[in-house]
């Protein structure tokens, strides 16, 4: 039995229905699969981070007093000294070089000459003694003469001169004696010293002691040498009050470090996160060249530990660390992730997500922490943004979010 025509009709008008619906749904746009963020209330920190090491802020060096021969240390790195009390070293002081046989003679004859020439003025000193004692002896005399009337005054006046001039004369061979002396014990002295050279080991040894009261850091020489004044022997320093870390930044980031500000210390090698604070920066860069080869220019920056000590147990003198220096922070801020941001002219956009639909937003953005960026106009908190937005994505898209997203 053949359909009537008015049955025929609505087949086929059915029929085409269903199939531009089909072509509809083909042709209509499939919302984007994004990954979505929202706009949070949160503290805000900017870091600059680097790597550091630590050090004794304030460190003394032990040195040799003298020039001589430093006996081996029984001191070693880590030991415990009290400044003034422990006896950090002992060296014996250097002695004059052991004559040869020619320079021993000459010393051996210039003792002989001595000898004699003290011989010598010991006898122009007794003959000065004789000439003193006859000379006072005839003044004496001429005096008594002279109460009488027996000499005449210029008689008198001739002994009075001579006997000032053998007082004089005994004095003159006395200091002669003296000096003759000087002379003998001179001589004497330089075989004296070749003697203690050839037997050093009878000299007694000088001992060093602690300059403060600290940890043996580093021991320069440790086996028994000759050393000249000044050489250094060993570094001691207070690790567990004078600790500070010193970090060199880059010359751009040191331009933003202030002094006071908040410092976190990690990657030091204990579970806790230590507090310091910038106490230092120095005035002046230094030229250092990268791991990659690229010359930098490089800032010291000084930095104190500000927590109790008892955190950084086992930290010592010349470890590494990891400085983070906080140059802001906002404990309440209004944020938006940093990936959801794109140039947009000279600002920022965002797409901002409206029921399924990405729409551009202007916003305007304060300190970006390259996490979080500070949101000062534009969105408000709870909004949904689309993070890491391709390129192909335009305004007004429908978008849904990725699953776990």
């Amino acid at each position: 039995m053949t359909p009537k025509p008015r049955t025929r009709w609505l087949i086929l008008i059915l029929i085409g229905l269903i199939a531009a619906g089909a072509i509809a749904a083909l042709l209509w746009p499939q919302p984007q699969t994004v990954d979505m963020g929202e706009v949070t209330r949160g503290p805000m920190k900017l870091v600059i981070e680097d790597d550091g090491r630590t050090r004794v802020s304030e460190s003394y060096t032990v040195s040799t007093p003298v020039s001589g021969r430093l006996q081996r240390l029984d001191i070693h790195v880590g030991d415990h000294v009290v400044a003034n009390e422990t006896v950090v070293a002992r060296m014996r002081p250097a002695l004059p070089a052991v004559l040869d046989a020619r320079s021993r003679a000459q010393a051996e004859a210039a003792l002989a000459e001595a000898q004699a020439a003290l011989s010598a003025a010991e006898g122009d000193y007794r003959a000065a003694v004789a000439m003193r004692e006859q000379a006072d002896s005839d003044l004496a005399r001429s005096q008594r003469l002279a109460l009488s009337g027996t000499i005449s005054q210029s008689k008198l006046d001739r002994d009075q001169i001579n006997a000032d001039y053998a007082a004089a004369q005994e004095a003159a061979a006395k200091a002669a004696i003296a000096m003759r002396e000087a002379a003998l014990a001179s001589a004497k002295s330089v075989l004296q010293n070749d003697a203690a050279a050839n037997n050093s080991d009878g000299v007694e040894p000088i001992p060093l002691y602690a300059p403060a009261t600290g940890t043996v850091l580093q021991i320069l020489q440790e086996n028994e040498t000759v050393l000249s004044a000044g050489s250094p022997i060993m570094e001691i320093g207070d690790i567990s009050e004078g600790l500070e870390v010193v970090a060199d930044l880059l010359s751009r980031d040191a331009v933003r470090v202030r002094l006071g500000d908040p410092v976190e210390i990690t990657d030091w090698g204990g579970p806790d996160v230590l507090e310091g604070k910038v106490v230092r920066i120095d005035p002046s860069g230094t030229t250092k060249v990268s791991a990659l080869g690229v010359e930098e220019q490089r800032v010291g920056v000084v930095i104190a530990f500000t927590g109790d000590s008892a955190q950084r147990a086992g930290l010592g003198h010349g470890f590494q660390v990891t400085a983070r220096i906080v140059v802001w922070q906002n404990p309440d801020a209004l944020r938006v992730p940093s990936s959801a941001l794109f140039r947009r002219g000279t600002g920022w956009a965002v797409f901002k997500v409206e029921d399924g639909r990405a729409r551009e937003v202007n916003v305007k953005i304060g300190t970006d922490n390259g996490t979080y960026a500070e949101l000062q106009d534009g969105l408000s908190e709870g909004d949904k943004v689309v993070l890491y937005p391709v390129e192909t994505l335009e305004d007004g898209a429908p978008v849904e979010a990725r699953s776990g997203g």
